[in-house]
C-alpha cells in the first residue's frame, strides 16, 4: 500500500508538470533529446559494462545492438521531429465551404514505458524518445531482470531530468503492480505475452491506450532456392545473437526436405566459425539472464534431437549454440516461445506445406523467408500475417528509423520506431476552422425541396 501511495504521488506530480505546459515546445523536446543523447555518449562505457554483467554481452555487441542503435534513433527523430509536429493541411469538401480543415498533433500527458531485461538500453530508452519527442511526461519502468543495466540507466535519466518530467521506478513484481493500478494516459509495455495480457487488462479500467511489443515463436522458412550458405550465416547470427534472447529471434526453421542436408551441415559450420569449437570459452558469447530461465531452456533439449551444441555450465549459465533435427509439432521445444540458444530444424516436402504450418499457429512477431524465388516470396509476404520480418536475412528489419515495428494478434499491437514512435505517443486532433464571410443555409431549418437539391449536389 505504501508503494502504490509513492507510485500515486510521483503520477499527480507529473500530471501537474504536464499541465503547466512545459513539455509542449518543440525546442524543448529537442533539448531534452540532446541531453538524452549526450548522456548516454558520456556513459556509454558504463552502459556496456553493466550489459556485460547482466547478460554477457561483448563490447561491439553492446554499441551495436544497444547503445549504437538508441542513438541512430535519437539523431533521426531529432532530424524529422519539427516537422512531424507541424499542422497538417487536409482537402475541406465542397459542403463545407469556405472553411480550412487541418490536424493537429498533441501528447497524451502522462505515460508509462515498462521495458524487459534481453535489450534494456534499446528497449527502454527507444519508446523513452518517442514519447518526450511528442511532448509527454513519462514513468520509466526497467526490469528488475537486468538490474546492473537499470541501475545505470536510472542514474542517467535521474541526472538529466527532473522526476516530475521523467521518472524512473526500480523494482520488482510489486512495482508492477503498483504502476499498473494508477492512471496513466499511455502505456507501452514490452514482454511476454502473458504479462502483457494483465497490462491490457490493468489498462482496461481507466480506458488507458496501450501499445504492446510481445513476441511468439517466429519462424523461418528455407525453399529449395536459397543461397543456403548465406541462409545459414544470416540465420546464426539472428538466432544466437544475445544467445537467442532475442524477441524477433528465428524460433524454429522449415527447411525444404530437398535441401536440409546441406542446409544443416552450412549451419554447422556457420556456428563453429562464429564463435568456435569451444563456445563457452568464447569471451565474446553471452550467458542466459538467470537460473530460472536456464533450467527452462536445458529442459526443452531432447537429447536424441540434438545434432549439434548442448553443452552447457550452471556457474556461467551459459548454453552452447544448439540445433536440434527431426523436430515434430508435438515436441516441447515447439510447445513455447524458445528465448535462447536452440534452433528447432522440421522438414516440409513443399512451401505451401510451410505456409499452412505458420498459418496454422498465432500470429508471429516475425517471420523470415531465405528464396530466390520471387512468386515464392510472394507467397509468404501476401499470405502470412506476421509484425513484420527480411526476405533472405533476420531480425535486421528492426534496426531501422524509417519503418514501424511491431506486432499483430497474439505478438502485440501498435508500433514504434521513428515518426511511428512520435505518432504512437501522440493524439491527432481533427480540426474545421469555418470562416465567418460566408454561410450556406441549406442546413438549417426550415427544410425545403430547394434545400434538399442543394445538399444532394454537394453530397455526391
Amino acid at each position: 500500500m505504501e508503494t502504490e501511495k509513492k507510485l500515486e504521488s510521483l503520477v499527480e506530480k507529473q500530471r501537474a508538470y504536464f499541465a503547466e505546459g512545459k513539455t509542449l515546445p518543440i525546442e524543448g523536446r529537442i533539448r531534452a533529446l540532446n541531453r538524452l543523447e549526450q548522456a548516454l555518449k558520456n556513459r556509454e562505457e558504463e552502459l556496456c559494462r553493466a550489459l556485460k554483467a547482466d547478460l554477457g554481452k561483448s563490447r561491439i555487441e553492446s554499441y551495436m545492438c544497444e547503445v549504437g542503435l538508441t542513438l541512430s534513433e535519437l539523431g533521426y527523430v531529432k532530424r524529422h521531429l519539427r516537422s512531424w509536429s507541424r499542422d497538417k493541411r487536409v482537402r475541406t469538401p465542397l459542403a463545407q465551404f469556405h472553411a480550412r480543415s487541418f490536424t493537429v498533433q498533441e501528447p497524451y500527458g502522462v505515460v508509462l514505458v515498462m521495458s524487459p531485461w534481453n535489450y534494456p538500453v534499446l528497449l527502454t530508452l527507444e519508446p523513452l524518445i518517442g514519447a518526450l519527442a511528442a511532448g509527454n511526461c513519462c514513468v520509466v519502468k526497467p526490469s528488475a531482470y537486468s538490474p546492473e543495466t537499470s541501475a545505470v540507466m536510472a542514474s542517467i535519466l535521474r541526472e538529466i531530468f527532473p522526476e516530475e518530467y521523467v521518472a524512473v521506478v526500480e523494482g520488482g513484481r510489486q512495482e508492477n503492480q503498483g504502476l499498473l493500478a494508477q492512471r496513466f494516459d499511455y502505456i507501452f509495455f514490452t514482454g511476454g505475452v502473458n504479462v502483457g495480457k494483465l497490462v491490457m487488462e490493468k489498462a482496461s479500467a481507466h480506458l488507458t491506450p496501450v501499445t504492446l511489443e510481445l513476441g511468439g515463436k517466429s519462424p523461418c522458412v528455407i525453399d529449395e532456392s536459397a543461397n543456403l550458405k548465406l541462409a545459414a550465416r544470416r540465420l546464426a547470427f539472428g538466432k544466437y545473437l544475445n544467445c537467442g534472447q532475442t524477441c524477433v529471434a528465428p524460433d524454429y526453421v522449415l527447411v525444404h526436405e530437398k535441401v536440409k542436408e546441406r542446409f544443416l551441415e552450412y549451419v554447422k559450420e556457420e556456428i563453429t566459425h562464429m564463435y568456435g569449437r569451444k563456445p563457452l570459452e568464447n569471451p565474446d558469447y553471452g550467458k542466459i539472464i538467470n537460473r530460472k530461465h536456464f533450467d527452462r531452456l536445458l529442459g526443452l533439449i531432447d537429447e536424441s534431437k540434438l545434432v549439434f551444441g548442448g553443452e552447457s555450465s550452471e556457474e556461467t549459465l551459459q548454453i552452447a549454440p544448439s540445433v536440434l533435427d527431426r523436430v515434430t509439432p508435438e515436441d516441447a521445444v515447439m510447445q513455447e516461445e524458445i528465448f535462447g540458444p536452440l534452433l528447432p530444424i522440421l522438414t516440409v516436402r513443399s512451401m505451401d506445406e510451410a505456409l499452412a504450418f505458420v498459418n496454422a499457429r498465432p500470429k508471429p512477431l516475425a517471420f523470415y523467408i531465405f528464396t530466390q524465388n520471387k512468386s515464392v516470396e510472394q507467397m509468404f509476404l501476401r499470405r502470412a500475417s506476421f509484425g513484420g520480418g527480411c526476405v533472405n536475412d533476420t531480425i535486421i528489419h528492426l534496426a531501422t528509423s524509417a519503418m514501424g515495428f511491431g506486432g499483430v494478434g497474439n505478438s502485440g499491437m501498435g508500433s514504434y520506431h521513428g515518426k511511428k514512435s512520435f505518432e504512437t505517443f501522440s493524439h491527432e486532433k481533427s480540426i474545421v476552422k469555418k470562416y465567418t464571410w460566408l454561410d450556406l443555409p441549406m442546413r438549417y431549418q426550415p427544410y425545403t425541396k430547394q434545400k434538399d437539391k442543394m445538399i444532394r449536389t454537394f453530397l455526391k
